[in-house]
């Protein structure tokens, strides 16, 4: 499924993650603009992403990665080093992701930047061994915060999910989560539940369903038991149901609408990556089903001037790819984690050899790296790292809160960005 996350790597996998680490982190993962003219050498790096699968499809990653890529190699490179960028479709299978890691291999990529996928055990393994970084990965797996390897620019589905607690327990009396019947997605009702517990909220019901399931009705029968209260105070309670199903939610949300005959409309609610603005448009806009609905998000609306850089990189050098949109949460998050790599490239000299293990060096001793305002700067020293059980590697716990209005999904009044990282902490551990 889509937004979910592999549970915990065993501790002698991280310990020899930690060594394997230092190869090749940066040396040439991406770079941000003004990379220098001049002759030199190719960087090569990744970017995957699952593209023509039956759940979650990112191709709006890779296709970030190309733009970027001609972008900064219409700029003269980084450095002096022209950038190239290898695209791999990751399938949403362990095989797909494995089989892309060592493509990566094979090719001498020094890194892996702004990619997803939720088989992290499966692409981990492999760049591990050859000591290929993982920059700026989309955070639905736990071993991007676990391997040292990694280099995480959001809290991943940790903190989207804590959020999302946070932002129901100030509306409702009761949650129904409806999620992916998958291992990796077993977090999940912790993380919604570590939410609302710091709201004084009781623990929402588990729904599960099968990932690429194509009906929804028995869950979405159940979540409406579950929020609808019962005798006397059923006029008294407001009921919500979380949705994080990938591309499924909205075929989720359709069958929950036709169940919902009595028209007690619950709060409906999701996270960025399930529900997009692009959704809401294809849906009806204004007119959405998803009109008033509750979404957490890792980053500013799409909507804010921050993202004016991006946009006109996509304007210009996209080349009229529809799958890369603007608005995405997954293209979001390729630009930023090209950002950031860029911008430790500009510590190097353009006749300075650019290293995997130097770049490594780089990104563990920098003092914290701007991404224009998009993230909170960006800093993964040692002292950097949060307390948080089971994701030790998360550095950003930052998260915001938006609604669909007028069919837009815009900031929510009265709800300022939020650090998770303290309801995180609190969480139980998750084995």
């Amino acid at each position: 499924m889509d937004m979910t996350f592999s549970r915990r790597v065993a501790s002698r996998s991280r310990t020899f993650v930690a060594t394997a680490m230092g190869a090749c982190l940066i040396a040439g993962c991406g770079t941000l603009p003004g990379g220098s003219g001049g002759s030199g050498g190719t960087v090569t790096v990744m970017t995957f992403a699952p593209e023509d699968t039956k759940a979650t499809n990112m191709p709006g990653m890779t296709g970030m990665a190309k733009a970027y890529e001609r972008y900064v190699n219409a700029k003269g490179g980084i450095n002096g080093h022209k950038l190239r960028v290898l695209t791999c479709n990751e399938k949403n299978t362990a095989s797909g992701a494995a089989d892309c890691a060592r493509k990566a291999v094979a090719e001498k990529a020094v890194a892996v930047v702004g990619s997803y996928s939720q088989h992290g055990r499966a692409f981990m393994a492999p760049l591990e061994a050859e000591g290929i970084p993982f920059i700026g990965g989309y955070g639905v797996s736990s071993e991007e915060f676990q391997s040292p390897l990694s280099y995480p620019v959001n809290g991943g589905q940790p903190v989207l999910i804590a959020g999302a607690g946070h932002q129901l327990s100030r509306a409702c009396n009761q949650v129904a989560l409806v999620r992916p019947d998958t291992l990796a997605a077993d977090t999940l009702p912790v993380l919604l539940n570590a939410g609302l517990r710091a709201n004084k909220m009781a623990d929402a019901s588990d729904i599960r369903a099968a990932e690429d399931s194509a009906d929804f009705g028995p869950q979405a029968r159940e979540a409406l038991a579950h929020t609808s209260g019962t005798g006397k105070e059923k006029e008294k309670e407001k009921g919500c149901v979380a949705a994080v199903l990938g591309e499924r939610t909205e075929t989720f949300f359709d069958a929950f609408r036709r169940t919902d005959t009595q028209r007690k409309k619950p709060q409906i609610s999701s996270v960025l990556g399930s529900v997009s603005q692009s959704l809401v448009d294809r849906t009806g806009g204004k007119e959405s089903p998803f009109e008033g609905a509750y979404l957490t998000s890792w980053y500013p609306v799409a909507a804010d001037p921050l993202w004016e850089p991006m946009r006109k990189v996509v304007s210009e050098f996209a080349f009229g790819d529809d799958s890369v949109d603007p608005d995405d949460s997954g293209a979001q998050t390729t630009w930023i984690a090209y950002t950031v790599l860029g911008e430790m490239l500009k510590h190097f000299k353009e006749d300075e050899p650019v290293t995997g293990r130097k770049v490594k060096r780089a990104l563990n001793e920098s003092q914290p790296v701007s991404t224009g305002g998009l993230t909170p700067k960006l800093s993964w020293r040692y002292q950097d790292m949060r307390a948080v059980a089971g994701f030790p590697r998360i550095v950003n716990g930052q998260v915001t809160f938006q609604i669909v209005q007028a069919g837009r999904l815009v900031a929510q009044p009265g709800e300022p960005s939020l650090d998770m990282t303290p309801t995180l902490v609190t969480a139980p551990p998750m084995a």
